[in-house]
This record gives C-alpha cells, structure tokens and sequence, in this order.
C-alpha cells in the first residue's frame, strides 16, 4: 500500500556453519530460520526435529544444546512476529495522527508481514501449530487479541477526531478488520503462497474504513 511502513524485515539469511568465531545465539537465529523455511512448503511432511537437524546438518542433541524443545523453536518464531510487528504498530501509531490512517497503515503492514515471511504466515494462521503445544495456540490467540485491540484503539483515535459517528463502535469494526486479515492470510498460505495477500489489499481497506 502507497505510504505505508516497509514491509517487516524476513529472519536474516543463514549465517555460515563455522564453528570458530560465533557470536553468541547465531546458532538459535539459523535454527530459527531454517525452521521458518520449512514452514514455507505447505504441503510437506510435517516439521520434525530429525528434518530439521538434517537440514542444518547437526544431529538433534546439537539442536536441544539451544532449545529445550521444538515447542520452544516455535515459541522463538512467534517472538519474532510479536517483536517485529508490536514495533511497526508503535511506530504507525507515533508518527500518524490520523486514527483511519493508522488503522490503513496497519492493515498494510499486516498484510505485508504475511507476504515477506511466508513460514510465519502459516504460524499465525495456526497452520503450523495443529499438533504442536497447545499453549502455542493459546499464545497466538493473545497476540490477536493485542492487534485487535491496537485496531481498536486507533478507530476510537478516529471517532474522537470526527473521522466517524459518535456512535461509532470502534470494537465492531477492529473485529471485522482481523476477520478479514486473518482471512487474506489463510488464503494465501492455502493456495501454497500463490494468492497474494496485498491483491485489492488498498481497496479493501478503503472499504473496511469508508
């Protein structure tokens, strides 16, 4: 969307497996972004710790010296999407005062999150996480809950500012918002990535907001 926050920034690219001069937790990040890779090929096997050791190479006891479990590799991948996209809401929300336009830009940014960072589309969707710790659902509820509210708080911005009616519910409307997020998000983790979840992304939000 025109104007709107860059696009959250992927997991950075794999560092090199050179044991001599690694920083600390530059094995946890490649982990991480292996395991996010994986998640991008919807219609494979399910992410096991054997795959994933095979893919970096390691045996799984390498993989648990990091991670007491695969439950807490995904617990690292929804702490990056609650850090990096929490960051990008605080950052719409300090530089625009405009309550409709915070709400179009983190439309935007949500949408545009989802189309940088494949693997973690099918975290948020809770595609990934079906037979995985419940608590990691339980997790990801909350963290929707938290944009649902950040919606919330920038509609209500925005009927302050006569923007809407008084009357206005800013709750119905930042609900109806994240259906329709969430919608634009399983569609294209469904289609095995091909349906882009920006396509009419401007003019749909236009209508959300009218």
């Amino acid at each position: 969307m025109p104007n709107d926050p860059a696009p959250a920034d992927a997991i950075p690219s794999a560092v090199p497996a050179k044991p001599a001069g690694r920083r600390p937790g530059e094995r946890r990040l490649q982990i991480l972004q292996t395991l996010a890779e994986m998640l991008e090929h919807p219609k494979a096997e399910r992410v096991t710790t054997a795959a994933l050791a095979k893919k970096l190479d390691v045996s799984e006891a390498a993989l648990y010296r990091h991670f007491a479990s695969k439950a807490q590799m995904f617990e690292g991948l929804i702490e990056f999407i609650e850090q990096t996209v929490f960051g990008l809401v605080t950052q719409i929300t300090r530089s625009e005062e405009s309550g409709v336009k915070q709400a179009r830009q983190i439309i935007g940014m949500l949408l545009e999150f989802a189309q940088t960072n494949r693997g973690m589309t099918r975290v948020l969707i809770g595609d990934a996480l079906v037979i995985e710790d419940e608590r990691l659902q339980d997790r990801m509820n909350q963290l929707m809950d938290r944009l649902e509210a950040s919606l919330k708080q920038s509609l209500k911005v925005a009927v302050a500012q006569g923007s809407y009616p008084d009357d206005e519910d800013p709750a119905v409307r930042a609900s109806l918002i994240m259906a329709f997020v969430m919608g634009r998000w399983s569609r294209f983790a469904k289609s095995g990535f091909r349906k882009s979840p920006l396509e009419y992304g401007e003019a749909q939000a236009r209508l959300l907001l009218s």
